[in-house]
């Protein structure tokens, strides 16, 4: 069961709009079964544009009921249905930020017919109710009217639902109020990952990184991620598409991979940490760092050569720590040699590493 609806608001900031009209049909996907057409008094002047786009002014909504007094059957027409509307996004925000005043938790699941009709129509020049409505033939009214736009959305939404004929299209499109498929989607995204040190990348539908993560145990650190409710967690939850990682083998190697992917890769959600580069030397010139690596067999080693960090890498191979043109080979050179120092002065001076091998 479907409830089409259209809104009609005063204009303003965002979240300060009032409601002027509503507009809501309950339709089976063939029939109208009822409808709730009301102008609504918003308590708060209309923006002068909006009086020109709809007509409705302020004048006309002295004696309409207030929100309150129309709430109660909009719950009741809506109810077990899902909310379909042009551009749903804003036509949810407002009625949820209107219920929210009243202290109540108005939650449905939506359907957008902009983003049905861009999956479905794909060859349209707009997307605009109006400019669609007249391309594909269907009469309209009373444009930026609650009631003329909540009919022709209602006769555009019969259109598209022919159009579905498998009908997965419309069902893997609704919008969850408790956002269960982005959920899925996440833990989907977690299975993948092993709890295992090291980093972890966070891409968007482009494949794009838009966050780096790092840990002990990387599994827990996403899931972490995951569950935050943060402005910015939530922003890295609805647009992550894909997870990758690296394993690392210890904590320095995290470090290092970390800071050295951030400085590379900037992804937007991360907050960048600034190093206060300290210029001392190390107590030796040159040494081989060597901890533990990736796999049982394997170690990893960091050269420090002349007082300057060279480079890091893996090895499972004792003559390679051994010889120096070979072990110089494998690793991979630090771009910014006085970042890496300083997180690895930083590190020696707090934590052991398995052995220092000094030439």
């Amino acid at each position: 069961m479907y409830a089409i609806l259209d809104i009609e608001t005063t204009g303003g900031k965002f979240n300060e709009e009032g409601i002027t009209e509503i507009a809501i049909y309950k339709f089976d996907g063939h029939t109208t079964l009822d409808q709730f057409i009301s102008l609504v008094n918003p308590e708060k002047p209309i923006q002068d544009f909006v009086v020109k786009l709809t007509g409705i002014n302020n004048k006309m909504l002295r004696n309409a009921p207030k929100f309150y007094e129309v709430a109660k059957r909009i719950v009741e027409i809506t109810k077990n249905c899902i909310l379909v509307a042009h551009n749903a996004a804003f036509d949810y925000r407002i009625l949820r930020t209107e219920f929210q005043r009243l202290g109540f938790d108005f939650e449905r699941n939506t359907l957008c017919t902009v983003e049905l009709s861009q999956q479905l129509l794909p060859d349209q020049k707009s997307y605009s109710l109006g400019k669609l409505t007249k391309s594909l033939g269907i009469p309209m009214s009373e444009r930026h009217r609650a009631s003329g736009d909540a009919i022709a959305t209602v006769k555009l939404f019969q259109l598209l639902l022919q159009k579905d004929s498998n009908k997965s299209i419309i069902q893997n499109s609704v919008k969850f109020f408790d956002k269960r498929l982005d959920k899925e989607k996440l833990l989907n995204l977690i299975e993948s990952i092993p709890a295992v040190s090291g980093i972890f990348y966070v891409h968007d539908t482009n494949g794009k990184v838009i966050y780096i993560g790092k840990g002990h145990n990387i599994k827990h650190e996403i899931n972490k991620l995951f569950l935050k409710v943060t402005k910015r967690a939530i922003k890295i939850q609805e647009r992550a598409s894909s997870v990758t990682f690296d394993r690392t083998g210890n904590e320095l190697f995290t470090r290092l991979k970390y800071y050295i992917e951030l400085e590379k890769l900037s992804p937007k959600f991360n907050f960048r940490k600034k190093f206060k580069l300290k210029l001392e030397k190390f107590k030796s010139d040159n040494f081989l760092i060597i901890d533990k690596g990736r796999e049982v067999e394997e170690h990893s080693v960091i050269l420090i050569e002349n007082n300057e960090v060279f480079g890091f890498g893996y090895t499972n191979l004792a003559f390679q720590k051994n010889n120096l043109s070979i072990l110089k080979s494998i690793l991979t050179v630090f771009e910014d040699k006085e970042m890496a120092k300083t997180i690895i002065k930083n590190y020696l001076h707090r934590h052991k590493v398995q052995q220092i091998i000094r030439f």
